[in-house]
């Protein structure tokens, strides 16, 4: 039997191996040089004026919330179509996650479903860079009130102005798991252009400690949110090689985009519009209606395949049934997108081969071969 390939694979080289080696020959793990070294890189990287460095996407989330005035009450306009954290900070800050529903072609926020959302009680809109591919902002925007951007999939995406995603201003929050862009292992980057923001996050990411970090002077509530050294070290040396990894990610892309051409019924990642670009993240296509994900699932796995549901409804799971009484047909795009959405194997450096691969796998389990 042929190999199985991966969902996902991270690109780690020798540069990566004596990045983390000279910090834990230095003996400072923690709150040394590398931090601000990997958040001035990546602010200058992505065109923003600050970058705060987090232990994860979702933790980066929840602290730009509380940074933007979220609070008890309030509810949050957001997209039912993305990793389960993008909804689960609302909560964890005590607000609501009101869900609106997507463009059927971007899968991001739908503009005008997201300005009928907003109440008197909207404190914040968090827009979702999905699968990499950058929100409508201007609409957004023009509703007047704080923006929070999920740009957790979406590093190397350009806004339809061209400029890069993380750089409006906003906050804009990366991940950098495993299967992101690029990695720190666990980790993620909050982006913004305000000094005040800075301050907040880096105390409250911090056990709330004073900006002198004065071990016992704590003036805030927080949270231990650091990213180590190790991890900044690891991303330091990723940068450098980033754009050679988006290259991959894209060249991967242009072999499925040609690979499964012509396949009936089997809707493609929408291509790019004007100025905007995507991130590659993850290649994900929607099935033929008449095909069962799960069973597509199970079939490609058998032909060495790995693949994955990407994304279930967020209002669907049951937590969000049970708390705040989601049912179906609320959002029937989304609803419709997820239950026929799977993720395809794709990584920088996947082979011509192992794409015509999937592509043949997938081709023979939908009998279009």
């Amino acid at each position: 039997m042929s190999e199985r390939i991966p969902l996902a694979k991270p690109v780690i080289g020798e540069a990566e191996e004596q990045a983390v080696l000279d910090v834990l020959r230095s003996g400072q793990l923690s709150l040394g040089p590398a931090v601000p070294a990997f958040e001035e890189a990546f602010a200058q990287r992505v065109g923003a004026t600050h970058a705060s460095a987090v232990s994860s996407g979702t933790a980066g989330l929840q602290l730009a919330l509380r940074a933007v005035g979220v609070s008890d009450g309030d509810e949050v306009v957001t997209s039912p179509l993305s990793f389960v954290a993008s909804a689960n900070v609302c909560v964890m800050e005590r607000a609501k996650p009101v869900f609106a529903d997507i463009d059927p072609l971007t899968l991001t926020l739908d503009p005008a479903a997201a300005a009928a959302a907003v109440t008197d009680k909207t404190s914040a809109i968090l827009p979702v860079h999905i699968f990499g591919y950058p929100s409508d902002m201007a609409p957004l925007e023009a509703l007047g009130l704080p923006i929070v951007e999920d740009a957790c999939e979406a590093l190397g995406a350009r806004y339809a102005d061209g400029t890069a995603v993380g750089g409006r201003g906003h906050p804009a929050i990366f991940g950098f798991y495993a299967n992101k862009q690029m990695t720190t292992g666990e980790g993620g980057m909050v982006t913004f252009n305000e000094s005040a923001i800075k301050l907040r996050i880096d105390s409250e990411r911090n056990q709330g400690r004073a900006p002198d970090m004065d071990w016992l002077d704590h003036d805030r509530l927080g949270f231990n949110f650091r990213l180590s050294d190790i991890a900044c070290a690891l991303g330091l040396a990723q940068l450098l090689r980033l754009d050679e990894m988006l290259a991959g990610r894209e060249r991967a892309a242009s072999l499925y985009y040609e690979g499964l051409a012509g396949v009936e019924g089997l809707n493609l990642p929408c291509p790019d519009r004007g100025d905007e670009r995507r991130g590659w993240f993850v290649f994900v296509v929607q099935l033929p209606a008449e095909f069962d994900r799960d069973a597509t699932i199970r079939a490609l796995g058998e032909l060495g395949i790995q693949s994955k549901p990407y994304l279930p409804a967020i209002h669907l799971m049951a937590y969000y049934r049970e708390q705040f009484g989601h049912k179906e047909g609320e959002f029937p795009v989304c609803e419709a997108v997820a239950a026929q959405s799977i993720a395809l194997p794709f990584f920088p450096e996947m082979t011509s081969g192992q794409v015509e691969r999937v592509c043949a796998a997938l081709r023979q389990t939908l009998g279009q071969t």
